[in-house]
């Protein structure tokens, strides 16, 4: 019984602070969450050890610290008898907060460290986004940065105190609230994405295709709302047809209690969400089937979203998320029990407006015409990395071609020429002047020399005139002397014959 108990205070303390907990990868798995073929009121069950349900994610993105925070919050016994003594009303405005006051020392100390955890990986988290948008040149969002700090008091890092874990039910309960809303906006998203889809696909049809293809669609919608009529989620008619066809019990027989207690699958004495959604199993089977190609099973499940909000308006008295029994029975009085309105399908409602797609459609093309302009720039930049890497591959190339002449020129053991600056020109010179004997007997007459035969001072002279055409003066700098055999006098370099 003591189990029992602990068990329940911590189903209450989950879905307390939490509000509900959002079921999203489940869904599926709610086809088999009804029990069928049993007659409950007629066999007697053994008892049986009840374990607490494992958490499911809230899909909010502190989960895992806000299941940490309960977990242990749940420990501490002084604050498990305060929660079994709130009010949900108490708990949104704060009220519980203030117990974490009197809780024992080793839990706090366990929150604290719990809550340095979740600085941490949200600042680590935000740097990582900046770094990435700021790559991107996308102007950085600091607000929206901000708000992923609002489910715990920033300013304080080391410390887990009340206004954190005000803070922390205040989020959640909201995040929460606005999580179905979410939902129904990506949903409709969705749907103004497939009615775009199909139109461009029109565009690129000729005319019969074009015909042929909406008459395709015309009778695919007409099949699609072909179907049995759908009971109003939460009525008489669509419970006992859930006790005679899913339950196996003879709906003359219906008792709202007894119902309640074989849906009641984790037997924690209400209804939640995941539960309330394997109710409209039934329902939603007479309007979609997976192997038809007219139903849209991203539909079906906005649909099944619809009925369970639908009902928890209907019901859920105190906003909680969540149906005790005595709502439930409650409820059952009522007319809208008895006598229902006929239930709106989706293809009855349509998800959007006319305006909605417009202006759906006019973002896309803006979002077309700046991916098409980025994609022009980045062209842009690679045809410019592109043209500096023909240069460099240039200037590789003309350095390791003056690499492998000087490497010739090692090899062949001659040392290049210095180099002589006139003027700022570089000129090589060899480093010893050429020297040229006259003897007397190969004295020719001024202006006369045998054939390929030159004259030193010429050679220079043509040598210099090559390198510099302008230059009409005397290198300067050159040695004024040179060694002469004895006899012979050096010859000036404007002179154009040998003495």
């Amino acid at each position: 019984m003591r189990e029992e108990m602990g068990s329940r205070i911590q189903i209450k303390m989950c879905w307390a602070l939490t509000i509900s907990w959002v079921v999203m990868l489940l869904r599926l798995m709610c086809l088999d969450a009804v029990p069928i073929s049993i007659d409950k009121t007629k066999v007697k069950e053994p008892e049986q050890v009840e374990t607490p349900p494992a958490s499911v994610d809230t899909g909010l993105h502190y989960d895992r610290y806000l299941r940490e925070v309960i977990d242990f919050l749940e420990k501490d016994q002084h604050f498990r008898e305060k929660l079994h003594n709130t009010d949900m009303e108490d708990i949104k405005q704060g009220k519980l907060a203030k117990e974490l006051d009197f809780v024992s020392h080793n839990v706090r100390t366990k929150l604290d460290e719990l809550k340095r955890q979740e600085v941490n990986r949200l600042r680590t988290l935000i740097k990582a986004k900046q770094d990435i948008e700021g790559g991107n040149d996308i102007a950085v969002d600091h607000q929206a940065l901000l708000k992923q700090f609002e489910h715990l008091n920033h300013m304080n890092p080391h410390t887990f105190e009340v206004e954190d874990l005000d803070r922390l039910i205040k989020s959640a309960t909201k995040d929460l609230e606005n999580y179905d809303k979410e939902r129904h906006e990506e949903f409709k998203k969705y749907e103004m994405m497939k009615e775009h889809d199909r139109r461009e696909h029109l565009k690129t049809l000729n005319e019969e295709e074009r015909k042929k293809e909406e008459e395709h669609y015309e009778e695919m919608k007409k099949k699609h709302a072909d179907h049995p009529k759908v009971n109003h989620p939460g009525s008489q008619n669509q419970l006992k047809e859930v006790w005679e066809e899913a339950d196996g019990l003879d709906p003359d027989d219906f008792d709202p209690k007894t119902f309640f207690n074989i849906h009641d699958t984790n037997n924690d004495g209400f209804f939640d969400e995941k539960e309330l959604e394997a109710l409209f199993t039934k329902e939603l089977e007479k309007i979609y089937d997976p192997a038809n190609e007219e139903d849209d099973m991203v539909e079906m499940e906005e649909e099944r979203l619809r009925m369970r909000e639908h009902v928890m308006n209907e019901v859920d008295i105190n906003k909680d998320r969540l149906v005790s029994l005595d709502e439930f029975l409650v409820a059952t009085k009522k007319k809208e029990f008895l006598e229902p309105d006929s239930w709106e399908t989706l293809e009855q409602n349509q998800a959007y407006t006319d305006e909605e797609m417009r202006e759906f459609e006019e973002h896309l093309a803006q979002q077309e015409k700046d991916l098409n302009q980025k994609a022009v720039d980045l062209q842009k930049q690679k045809d410019e990395l592109e043209r500096q890497q023909e240069q460099l591959n240039a200037q590789k190339q003309e350095l390791q071609q003056a690499v492998e002449h000087m490497e010739r020129l090692k090899s062949q053991k001659i040392e290049p020429p210095p180099e002589v600056n006139i003027e700022g020109q570089a000129i090589p010179v060899a480093e010893h002047p050429v020297q040229h004997e006259v003897h007397p007997e190969e004295h020719h007459p001024e202006g006369h020399h045998p054939e390929g035969h030159q004259p030193a001072a010429d050679a220079v002279a043509e040598a210099a005139q090559a390198q510099q055409p302008n230059q009409d003066t005397a290198l300067h700098g050159l040695p004024e002397t040179h060694h002469l055999p004895p006899g012979h006098h050096e010859t000036p370099l404007d002179q154009n014959n040998v003495l």
